[in-house]
């Protein structure tokens, strides 16, 4: 099989922290160059993964909101866009609204945080706006939604969950930060639906990517891949659905699985 693109998971893969390592950014770069399609593949906002496509130097599509969003930066549109159905939003909101949270929430151009006093400007990135509570509004629904707190996640899995399981995911991830985040998107959004939805608009088969990740919503693409990568610092489960293990991320592990692609055509 002659491979493509990347599929690349940004928080726990790609990037360690909020940053891109040096050897990372290398190996993407020459993979580029090399005539591989690049595609972002992150549970956060299209932001960041634009601002990463541009510390790399490419211009490719991205998946964003764990896989509720695809977008074309060169057509300036999107081709795959998932959003939280209403009554579900307001529901979750009235939860989140009522106790001590970290509520990150996606909608069209703004990513709204909610939480206990309000953040430094200089710490969020443009798109972001501070909010004491979350409104809900039919005109506008999120894409995702990120939580972080004990007991409003118990809350939101023990109430929300049983009844909304046939219209949502809910599925813990891991954050920028490495603290367990509930991720929230519409039942229609995963990762593997929109890199299907990217392949299906590149023109290549989902058997010509390789994919890399690290949490529980990469194994939908690892699921159509061609093949996939686990980092090494990854759960059991997701090491044991990829096709190789690299090393962690903290160890440029993407870099080492590109190396050995670019030598090899294979992982």
């Amino acid at each position: 099989m002659q491979y493509k693109a990347l599929a690349l998971d940004l928080d726990g893969t790609t990037l360690v922290g909020e940053d891109l390592p040096p050897a990372n950014r290398e190996a993407l770069r020459k993979a580029a160059d090399a005539g591989y399609e690049i595609i972002i593949a992150t549970a956060r906002w299209i932001q960041v993964a634009h601002r990463i496509a541009d510390e790399v130097g490419i211009d490719s599509l991205a998946i964003a909101c764990s896989g509720a969003q695809v977008h074309d930066r060169k057509e300036g549109r999107d081709i795959f866009d998932q959003r939280l159905p209403g009554g579900f939003v307001q529901e979750l909101f009235n939860l989140c609204n009522a106790q001590r949270c970290i509520a990150t929430v996606t909608t069209s151009e703004r990513v709204w945080l909610k939480l206990d006093g309000e953040p430094d400007a200089d710490l969020m990135g443009p798109e972001m706006q501070w909010v004491p509570q979350l409104q809900h509004s039919d005109d506008d629904l999120p894409r995702i939604a990120a939580i972080q707190g004990t007991a409003v996640c118990r809350q939101i899995k023990e109430e929300l969950k049983p009844r909304y399981a046939g219209q949502v995911n809910i599925f813990d991830s891991i954050g920028p930060t490495g603290r367990l985040v509930l991720t929230i998107t519409n039942k229609a959004a995963s990762k593997g639906a929109a890199l299907q939805a990217a392949c299906d608009h590149l023109q290549i088969a989902p058997a010509q990517v390789v994919a890399f990740g690290d949490a529980e919503n990469d194994l939908a693409m690892f699921a159509i891949a061609g093949a996939s990568v686990a980092m090494g610092q990854a759960e059991e489960e997701i090491k044991a659905a990829a096709d190789y293990v690299s090393a962690a991320n903290f160890e440029d592990g993407v870099a080492k699985a590109i190396d050995r692609l670019l030598a090899n055509g294979t992982v």
